[in-house]
């Protein structure tokens, strides 16, 4: 078993078992979802270290899991770091605004697990939540997806500032928006079924769409050719 995987397991259940204790015992039933779902917002900064590993491996090196720490070593964490707490502030707001939508509609904080699902599955003001709350969380996946598609592999990959990342990131987006729609339902499914199970199926899930994420940013942004590029360059994105 991989060293990640057999790390994994330990540690996301773990974390996903703190989580959901301090989401029961201060009585926020209603958060249980928009975090697993809004983990899906975190998840391009979270993977950084599998962009290194993947970044390793194309280069023709069998490197060790314990590897990706290396990733701070390279030139763009300042720029990684600046965007993953970019995409904290969105995280922060998402779970507000669920927060809110909760009580908006359907008042406040139930009694128990079993009125909370019964309030959601079988009322009218649970359906609504439903579908306001997903169409709001579609609406902070959709800006974290253009402006991280490509970002985050490629301050991995080169010496670039946040904004050609992002300028970057949003171009590939606007000029392959059917593969990048397609990718960003595939991140979203699997972060999200990867995390409901207390984390788990992280394990799983993160080294695949991480290392799947940095081979579409080959794809979208480099092309078979690597392209040189620094802060005046406009990064030509090579589409598919």
């Amino acid at each position: 078993m991989p060293t990640h995987v057999f790390f994994a397991f330990f540690i996301y259940p773990v974390v996903g078992i703190i989580l959901a204790r301090i989401l029961f015992g201060y009585g926020l039933l209603s958060l249980v979802y928009p975090m697993a779902a809004g983990f899906a917002l975190l998840g391009p900064f979270v993977a950084v270290g599998l962009y290194e590993l993947s970044r390793k491996r194309e280069e023709g090196l069998d490197p060790y899991a314990t590897q990706a720490i290396e990733v701070v070593h390279r030139p763009g964490m300042g720029g990684i770091l600046t965007l993953g707490f970019v995409l904290a502030v969105l995280f922060v707001a998402w779970l507000y605004a669920a927060n809110l939508m909760y009580t908006q509609i359907m008042g406040g904080e139930p009694a128990s697990l079993s009125d909370f699902v019964h309030e959601v599955t079988g009322t009218s003001k649970g359906t609504d939540l439903i579908i306001y709350g997903n169409l709001v969380g579609f609406m902070f996946a959709l800006v974290v997806l253009v402006i991280s598609v490509v970002s985050f592999p490629m301050l991995v990959d080169r010496d670039v500032s946040v904004g050609t990342a992002v300028r970057t990131s949003v171009r590939a987006s606007v000029e392959n928006p059917g593969p990048v729609a397609l990718w960003g339902l595939i991140v979203a499914v699997g972060l999200v079924l990867g995390a409901l199970p207390l984390l788990v199926g992280l394990a799983i899930v993160l080294p695949i769409l991480g290392h799947a994420t940095w081979h579409l940013y080959r794809k979208l942004v480099v092309g078979p050719e690597r392209i040189p590029i620094n802060d005046t360059d406009e990064e030509i994105p090579a589409g598919l």
